[in-house]
């Protein structure tokens, strides 16, 4: 923060130095959990809703709003394990036995997984791209709003994410397909840090032709 510079929200307050700090620290150390590692208890009813409603708080050029949620918790979780399971199996008839335990209990790793969908409206102003990487934002945002709130998660995809079976299954249209899903709960262990890309390897500066 410059020193004398007041930084303001959306609805005029002062925020203090210490917020803006804690949000500093919270993003030089976000790290995500293995969804393997998620544990109960998962966010309730309003939590999630904040959730949410953070995760849609990101850029979206012509307010197109190119994505929405498909939210999985308590029971419904081993109900879509089940269409996983069936769908694998069509596709892979030699499916091991260890291999469809493992689809029927991929949405129970954790108590919540939430499916981001990316959806694509034609607009001369908005490309294609443009709504795909707002998707994208919608799901980071939702990584930091649940470790806001003291829970975990992890952003993945899978097979499941890219299968047209799945996506019938999930009701998807035409211009829709899955940007992610977000399993999210609470930490079983605080997860090791990670190496992280040099800024020196990655950095340049245009300075003209």
């Amino acid at each position: 923060m410059v020193a004398g510079l007041q930084v303001v929200n959306t609805h005029d307050d002062v925020v203090d130095a210490n917020t803006n700090q804690a949000v500093l620290k919270h993003l030089l150390a976000r790290r995500s959990v293995s969804a393997n590692s998620l544990l109960e208890p998962g966010p309730n009813a309003s939590e999630l809703d904040n959730m949410l409603t953070a995760a849609a708080r990101v850029p979206d050029h012509k307010k197109l709003a190119p994505w929405r949620f498909i939210v999985f918790e308590g029971d419904a979780r081993a109900r879509f394990g089940e269409t996983l399971a069936s769908i694998f199996t069509a596709d892979e008839p030699e499916v091991s036995h260890a291999r469809l335990e493992m689809e029927r209990n991929r949405f129970t790793r954790a108590p919540l997984v939430v499916a981001v969908i990316a959806r694509h409206t034609p607009h001369p102003a908005a490309p294609e791209w443009e709504q795909t990487l707002s998707a994208g934002a919608v799901c980071l945002n939702l990584l930091h709003a649940a470790a806001a709130l003291g829970y975990a998660g992890n952003w993945i995809t899978e097979w499941c994410a890219y299968n047209s079976n799945v996506y019938y299954a999930l009701g998807l249209a035409e211009n829709e397909r899955v940007a992610g899903f977000v399993y999210i709960g609470t930490a079983k262990d605080k997860p090791a840090e990670r190496e992280r890309p040099d800024l020196a390897a990655i950095v340049t500066r245009w300075t003209g032709a």
